[in-house]
């Protein structure tokens, strides 16, 4: 890149407590305003208490929207409508297209320190909405890692680039918005820098705390970062973050429990279509 303006924290946003599927307790971050084009909300699953999470999220529809699930201990089985069925466990990622629509289920398992996992959605383009459901998942293994001073990023979709010119792609290819979302690890007096442009970049601290810049990010608050070509992250105690960037679809918003359509008519036609089964585009 030409030039290498830091980018600067122009907003923090706390998660809060909330309630999904049966019963489940997430810290949750969202806006449906447009505030995070192409991301639409990000769910915090952690809670070495099974009954924070047991009941899971039985089976339930989607239209027009991305999911990403990431498990950072714990795990996670997913079955839907077209036949998929997998478990990730701690490291591996799953991606759902929903396009027209999908019907899936996530259930929940423990390890010895219960259950930490994420949730992404991402808002998919006008053009995309109604397009086939896809699905699939990613293993520790095939994320590459990039490492900076006593700091790792792993990168699980999108091109992460570090101040030195060297580059990953993560294996998630083809998320909503040219999307890119990335773990990333420092170690007590670690620092990582970044050279990204993009016109959305989203820091979310899940352990610890974080500089981003010059400002000091706190555990469960999003920094929603400025314009610039470069990101310096730094820890004085050690601390985890998931990193997000994106290209913004700039379109209208029409949001209804789980489907995001563009406009509140074609909300009301997935409601329909979910009452009468053609929701995913085949009866049943």
């Amino acid at each position: 890149m030409a030039s290498t303006t830091p980018r600067r924290v122009e907003q923090l946003q706390p998660s809060h407590p909330s309630q999904d599927g049966d019963g489940v307790r997430i810290q949750r971050i969202h806006d449906f305003g447009g505030g995070l084009d192409p991301f639409l909300m990000l769910d915090e699953l952690g809670s070495d208490r099974p009954d924070d999470y047991i009941g899971g999220f039985p089976p339930h529809p989607h239209r027009g929207i991305q999911t990403l699930t990431y498990v950072i201990h714990g795990g996670l089985t997913h079955e839907d409508h077209l036949g998929h069925a997998s478990t990730i466990r701690a490291g591996d990622a799953q991606w759902m297209h929903t396009g027209r629509g999908i019907i899936h289920s996530e259930m929940p398992l423990t390890d010895s320190q219960g259950l930490h996992a994420f949730q992404l959605w991402l808002n998919l383009p006008a053009r995309d909405k109604l397009s086939p459901a896809t699905y699939r998942d990613v293993r520790a293994a095939e994320m590459p890692r990039l490492a900076g001073k006593g700091a790792e990023l792993i990168a699980l979709g999108g091109r992460w680039q570090n101040a030195g010119g060297e580059h990953v792609d993560g294996p998630l290819n083809a998320l909503a918005g040219d999307g890119a979302v990335a773990h990333v690890r420092l170690e007590p007096g670690g620092e990582l820098s970044l050279e990204t442009d993009a016109p959305t970049l989203l820091v979310y601290v899940f352990d610890g705390s974080l500089t981003v810049g010059e400002t000091t990010v706190p555990r469960g608050q999003l920094a929603r970062l400025g314009s610039g070509e470069q990101l310096v992250l730094g820890s004085a105690a050690g601390g985890q973050a998931l990193l997000l960037a994106g290209q913004p679809h700039r379109e209208p918003i029409a949001h209804y429990g789980p489907f995001v359509m563009n406009e509140h008519a074609e909300l009301e036609q997935a409601l329909r279509d979910y009452r009468d089964g053609t929701l995913t585009g085949t009866r049943g």
